[in-house]
């Protein structure tokens, strides 16, 4: 078989609440040239079963039975990839349809951009809108303050397989892979994000343990890179940047006010956003019923 345009990498791991939606998702793209590389990471849910009821080749579903982490099933989809582009996915968001086509054609036009995003869309289990994720458009706004983060979602990045081979994720991070990425690349890379919503983000709600264990990988990537080239100011102030954003997601979060409190972590949406997300979660939904009842 020709090598697709693009290769989806996508690893799941006890998805099977959600991997149907995902899948239906990426199955109804406009644009078709695709293969997706559906690493099981050792799931004891039924996630494997759920994804064998999608009847796709372009659909690799790969399964050795053990739990590596995302880093290192990451790598690996990048290794077996055959396409000219690699676009992420996580196993409980949503593609809107045309995803890959505005990816793929925006790329196509600008070969001097190693890895673009889209804007993102926060919802919760039930489909409702919770927010969107904040995003800049330029690799000037999207790396202006590298130290203290990139506005660039990991679950929307597409971009160059050879950028992906040439920069590998570091599998000693549980957490921050993303960051840790970005941080070792945008020196030498350029970076964009479409000014459309592209993407829905599920988010059910926000995880104390989860997000301190972020907030220390984060710090723990910037003190690897500045030791590595010899800076020590900067990754300190990212450290103390990540404590003091521990204590508000702390008190956010254990006051119940989540993403009342963490504004800047869900910007408002507008009103024609939210009716095109209700109109495509009403599409999927009733697909993957039609599929069950099959």
């Amino acid at each position: 078989m020709p090598p697709p345009v693009v290769s989806i990498a996508l690893s799941m791991r006890n998805a099977a609440a959600s991997i149907a939606l995902t899948l239906q998702s990426l199955i109804d793209q406009s644009f078709t040239d695709w293969e997706l590389l559906l690493i099981d990471d050792g799931s004891s849910d039924d996630s494997l079963a759920v994804a064998k009821r999608f009847h796709d080749n372009r659909i690799k579903l790969l399964c050795d039975g053990r739990h590596l982490g995302l880093a290192t099933r990451m790598n690996e989809a990048v290794a077996a990839s055959r396409g000219r582009y690699i676009a992420r996915m996580d196993a409980d968001d949503i593609a809107y349809p045309e995803r890959i086509a505005r990816q793929v054609a925006y790329l196509e036009e600008h070969p001097e951009i190693d890895l673009l995003g889209t804007r993102a869309i926060i919802f919760d289990n039930a489909g409702q809108v919770v927010g969107q994720l904040p995003s800049e458009t330029s690799h000037q706004e999207i790396a202006a303050r590298p130290w203290r983060g990139f506005y660039l979602a990991h679950p929307t990045w597409m971009g160059h397989s050879a950028w992906f081979r040439k920069h590998p994720y570091d599998a000693r991070l549980p957490k921050a892979q993303d960051y840790d990425l970005l941080l070792r690349s945008h020196a030498t890379s350029r970076f964009a994000c479409l000014p459309e919503i592209l993407l829905g983000y599920r988010q059910e709600h926000l995880s104390l343990a989860k997000t301190l264990t972020t907030r220390m990988q984060v710090a723990q990537a910037a003190m690897n890179f500045g030791k590595a080239h010899g800076e020590y100011i900067r990754p300190l102030f990212t450290m103390v940047q990540q404590l003091a954003k521990s204590g508000v997601d702390a008190l956010a979060i254990l006051t119940g006010l989540h993403y009342r409190m963490l504004q800047h972590r869900a910007l408002p949406v507008a009103l024609e956003e939210r009716e095109q997300w209700r109109q495509l979660w009403q599409r999927l939904n009733s697909a993957n019923n039609a599929r069950c009842v099959e």
